[in-house]
């Protein structure tokens, strides 16, 4: 018989069967139908969508976001395409940022809970318990 298995194709794009069943109730992959007495059969094109959809993933794409990017999976509008990723970039950048900041805060009291500085407790439980603002 023709066509891969859900457990053929969740194989060959190294995702879970359960996976494959969340993305077709979102809409990201259809479901192949199935004939009189048989399984459904996914052809390649399932397992070439799983894999852009995991590569988008880890770019940082939303499965919103790469919902949209499938809609624009023809390369036929580039334009649209490079607006999703340079707003995704900016997303990230403005993330890395928050990381090195609180990357240098978090520095600061280990550094500060060596050197053993405060009279009583501990800074970094102290600075988390009685911290009300934005960590900065």
């Amino acid at each position: 018989m023709d066509g891969l298995t859900i457990g053929q194709v969740a194989e060959r794009a190294e995702v879970h069967k359960e996976t494959i069943r969340y993305y077709q109730g979102l809409g990201l992959l259809e479901e192949p139908p199935r004939r009189p007495g048989s399984i459904r059969r996914y052809g390649e094109a399932a397992v070439a969508r799983l894999r852009f959809i995991k590569r988008a993933q880890q770019l940082g794409f939303s499965l919103e976001e790469v919902k949209r990017l499938l809609l624009l999976e023809d390369g036929q509008d580039c334009a649209q395409t490079r607006k999703l990723a340079e707003q995704k970039l900016q997303v990230i950048r403005a993330r890395i940022a928050d990381l090195q900041r609180m990357s240098r805060m978090l520095a600061g009291l280990v550094a500060e809970c060596r050197r053993g500085k405060r009279p009583r407790g501990c800074p970094i439980i102290r600075t988390l318990s009685d911290f009300d603002g934005p960590l900065e």
